[in-house]
């Protein structure tokens, strides 16, 4: 029986057990990482935690709804073992009625048959083989790119936060109309645990270019690159993911990009190799 639960009433020892053993585990799942970036969440849990599904939700006019989000890109249903049709859409049902909108993600292991469901791209790169070996997959001018001396360039793998911040305000376009977005980020970077981690790269003692990448059991996430226009003409983001990928060669780790629907971002991650991982967005009206 699914059962539907708040925040307040979660056995969050068992909730993150459920997350961190599920085959199709995800970062943004944990507790931890949910109580940073929703105003609050529910989850839907059957057989004692064996599997569970996070509600991000808001109240907006009196209209209770669930909503995707910052930060996150995929959430739906976990469980140790594969997860079939079925069982997704007795999830999906479960989700109580006060709910008058249904707006989310759903990881690549959720697949299942909707009118309400739409695919989209995500693009993934194992780390399971050398560097050298990865690099025989890019393509002919990422490889070309990655000849290239980046000398008058410094990586900071500690890199400093408020800098970050400052630099991702200046370059992003968005920001005036998603400050709730920045709030989220400025909390989740500003935790102190492996799995944050922030690098930055400098010339001349001036910041060009950052990353903020998380690290999950057998995920890197690429989360949030910022660069100026002189670091993408020298092809910096192409010198951090290069660093990336060495850091992590050899792993059982996945290279995580988290996708794009803009042609050139995703041109440039299939640039390394990378494949497609299809996730999926489920959107549904309950108003009658």
């Amino acid at each position: 029986m699914i059962k539907h639960l708040t925040r307040k009433e979660l056995d969050v020892q068992k909730y993150d057990n459920c997350i961190s053993k599920a085959v199709n585990t995800r970062i943004y799942a944990f507790s931890w990482y949910l109580d940073i970036v929703c105003d609050d969440w529910d989850v839907l849990v059957n057989d004692d935690y064996k599997m569970v599904m996070p509600l991000p939700k808001r109240k907006k006019y009196g209209v209770n709804y669930i909503y995707q989000a910052p930060w996150i890109q995929q959430l739906g249903v976990f469980s140790d073992k594969t997860v079939d049709e079925l069982v997704i859409h007795q999830f999906i049902k479960s989700i109580p009625k006060k709910f008058k909108l249904i707006d989310t993600f759903l990881n690549s292991g959720n697949k299942f048959s909707s009118k309400y469901l739409k695919v989209m791209n995500n693009y993934v790169l194992p780390l399971n083989l050398s560097f050298y070996n990865i690099k025989d997959q890019f393509n002919k001018n990422r490889k070309r790119v990655s000849k290239i001396d980046f000398n008058n360039f410094r990586l900071d793998k500690k890199g400093d936060i408020s800098e970050f911040l400052s630099l991702y305000k200046e370059r992003s376009i968005h920001f005036k109309t998603h400050k709730d977005s920045f709030e989220k980020l400025a909390r989740l970077i500003n935790v102190k645990n492996e799995h944050i981690n922030i690098w930055n790269v400098y010339r001349d003692d001036n910041l060009v270019a950052g990353l903020c990448w998380l690290k999950g059991s057998n995920r890197i996430t690429y989360l949030l690159p910022i660069s100026t226009d002189e670091a993408k003409k020298e092809n910096i983001p192409t010198f951090i993911l290069n660093q990336l990928i060495k850091e992590h060669e050899n792993t059982n780790y996945i290279l995580d990009f988290e996708g794009s629907i803009i042609e050139g971002v995703a041109q440039f991650y299939k640039s390394f190799g990378a494949v497609n991982e299809e996730y999926f967005w489920f959107k549904k009206k309950n108003f009658i």
